[in-house]
């Protein structure tokens, strides 16, 4: 009797972990679905990238913009363009328009995909606004921005090289975590610049190439503002950044960030930021740790 049942326990703990396994492979997939979907473009997921480094072809394609909201989430939610024609590589900036229809705080969280599915691959995000669970205050109206690539790979891919239009679709729902929400008018023209913010997005876009303390593919960025352009010790700058009468004022970083050889023809920066919030934000971190390390210059000098 007591091997039975110590038999019967060995049964029913075995059932018990074939039960736990399977309770867990299910509470984990879905997100395990999304990562392997947003890893290989299945189902038309698009892909996440830092920066467009890419070539622009001459080959020009068209992208369509699509928007739904899910019952249960009274928003207004459009493109403010249907469509764009852009070339391959080339990085482009659109807007969809949100608009909060009640007078409480909503928040929502947009899903995407693009189609032909197949192309989920070569599309390439640099910003946009359903990464994040997103709040709109009482009757508030913004325009969120999208900017995207469409890598030149799909040129040359056999499976999708015949592609010659692309639809980005959004689905907007009501948020599952609204506590984790972003207000959305850090999108807004009126928002006050936000260094936290700006240290994130430096962190995101700008770290690879540049660092605070020391020069690395791009020169050190610490105490920027007011320096002279081309002028850090030690780095190798182009011709046109070096001979640039050029200091580095808010208002000129702005516009380097924006368009680098349209301030500066002839410079080598091969990246853009086409956001004006995300380079209002930057530079607002970039100001910030300019007066830091001037602080610390005045304390370390001598006689101090």
């Amino acid at each position: 009797m007591p091997n039975r049942r110590r038999k019967n326990l060995l049964v029913a703990a075995g059932l018990g972990g074939i039960l736990a396994a399977m309770v867990t492979l299910v509470s984990y997939s879905v997100p395990l679905y999304r990562l392997f979907c947003a890893a290989t473009g299945l189902g038309g997921a698009t892909q996440r990238a830092q920066s467009d480094t890419e070539r622009v072809s001459r080959r020009i394609i068209t992208v369509d913009f699509t928007t739904t909201v899910i019952p249960g989430l009274a928003w207004r939610f459009v493109p403010v363009v249907p469509r764009v024609r852009l070339h391959l590589g080339e990085e482009k900036l659109v807007f969809f328009r949100a608009e909060n229809l009640t007078g409480q705080p909503l928040a929502g969280h947009a899903s995407f995909n693009v189609a032909p599915a197949k192309t989920g691959i070569y599309f390439k995000k640099i910003q946009c606004f359903c990464f994040s669970e997103e709040r709109l205050g009482p009757h508030q109206q913004v325009e969120m921005p999208v900017d995207f690539f469409v890598d030149p790979r799909l040129a040359r891919d056999p499976n999708t090289r015949e592609v010659r239009e692309i639809t980005l679709s959004y689905t907007m729902f009501a948020s599952l975590a609204p506590q984790k929400a972003r207000n959305l008018s850090r999108f807004t023209a009126a928002a006050l610049p936000d260094p936290r913010r700006g240290k994130r997005l430096f962190a995101a876009r700008c770290a690879a190439c540049h660092a605070l303390g020391h020069n690395k593919f791009g020169p050190m960025l610490g105490g920027v503002l007011d320096r002279k352009a081309g002028a850090v010790a030690g780095y190798p700058y182009s011709p046109a950044l070096r001979a640039a009468a050029l200091r580095w004022t808010a208002a000129n970083l702005d516009k380097w960030l924006a368009g680098p050889q349209q301030l500066i023809p002839g410079a080598l920066m091969p990246v853009r930021i086409l956001e004006a919030p995300t380079r209002r934000d930057i530079i607002a971190y970039l100001e910030e740790e300019s007066r830091r390390t001037a602080a610390a210059a005045r304390t370390a000098a001598p006689g101090r």
